[in-house]
């Protein structure tokens, strides 16, 4: 059904008592733009009735992808080629990849998309890596990157492993009342971090067939980098010191006690899998896990 813009007299009359004189330009031009997108929906819409638009995130997702092929060594190379085509239509005039449609670069986001284009075979030469290499420069290079990414080039041995948080297993085994516990995050999050902390304790290493680098997209030899997690505040400070505590406790964690809180993250895993669906349809969970 074709959308139109109805207004009762009740709603006018609200709308009226509401707002003074000055408020009503603003007013004017909410309206105005809200008519404007109405319009533009209706016209995209199916003579039968429907709408039908292309399900996407940003480009995290296909450059994933790419890595998690790369990481298992299971390259489905006519894939890779259209994946890693979709990754070079969605570069951004800047140089980089958005985070939403026409947005500005994420360094985080761009830096997964430049990794994926290379595993892909894409020559660090060509101009529109050349330009994607100069926009994450730009940004603050790898090392800046989100936790998320720091994880995924930890496992490709492109940074050290002390560039991400203290992860362990043993989270797994925190009763209800210490301050962290799964049940206190939201399910996204749970699902997310599960898997991670399997991969953290394990410290995963990718396959990487080709050994590819990216070393050219650091500002800082990552294995001398210092300034991974900079002190911005007295909590942060306070948390910093809580992480580095737990690093230097974590040999002293008995060898049965790792085992049973790796088996119990893969038991809470594999209980929400449901042979449908992935992980909680979660994209991050899902490849992570598998």
């Amino acid at each position: 059904m074709r959308h139109n813009t109805i207004r009762t007299a009740d709603q006018q009359a609200i709308r009226k008592s509401r707002v003074n004189n000055s408020q009503e330009p603003r007013l004017f031009e909410l309206d105005h733009a809200i008519q404007h997108a109405a319009d533009a929906l209706a016209g995209l819409q199916h003579p039968d009735g429907y709408w039908c638009f292309e399900l996407e995130a940003d480009c995290t997702i296909p450059a994933e992808y790419i890595l998690m092929m790369h990481y298992m060594d299971e390259i489905d190379e006519p894939l890779e080629g259209k994946l890693a085509s979709y990754l070079r239509a969605r570069q951004g005039k800047d140089g980089g990849w958005p985070l939403y449609y026409g947005g500005r670069s994420e360094i985080s986001c761009s830096l997964k998309a430049y990794y994926a284009l290379k595993l892909a075979g894409d020559s660090p030469d060509l101009p529109h890596m050349v330009q994607a290499r100069e926009t994450i420069l730009r940004l603050g290079g790898a090392s800046q990157a989100n936790v998320f990414t720091r994880i995924a080039l930890a496992m490709f041995a492109q940074l050290p492993w002390r560039a991400v948080p203290f992860l362990p297993a043993e989270c797994m085994l925190l009763p209800r009342w210490f301050p962290f516990h799964l049940s206190k995050v939201s399910y996204w999050s749970r699902t997310v971090m599960v898997p991670l902390f399997v991969l953290y304790t394990l410290k995963a290493r990718a396959r990487n067939p080709k050994q590819v680098s990216i070393r050219e997209l650091f500002t800082t030899d990552p294995w001398q980098e210092t300034r991974y997690f900079p002190t911005r505040s007295a909590l942060n400070r306070t948390l910093l010191a809580l992480d580095r505590l737990g690093l230097r406790l974590e040999p002293l964690i008995p060898q049965g006690l790792r085992r049973h809180a790796i088996k119990k993250a893969e038991a809470w895993m594999v209980e929400r899998l449901n042979g449908a669906g992935g992980l909680g349809a979660i994209f991050p969970a899902m490849v992570n896990a598998y």
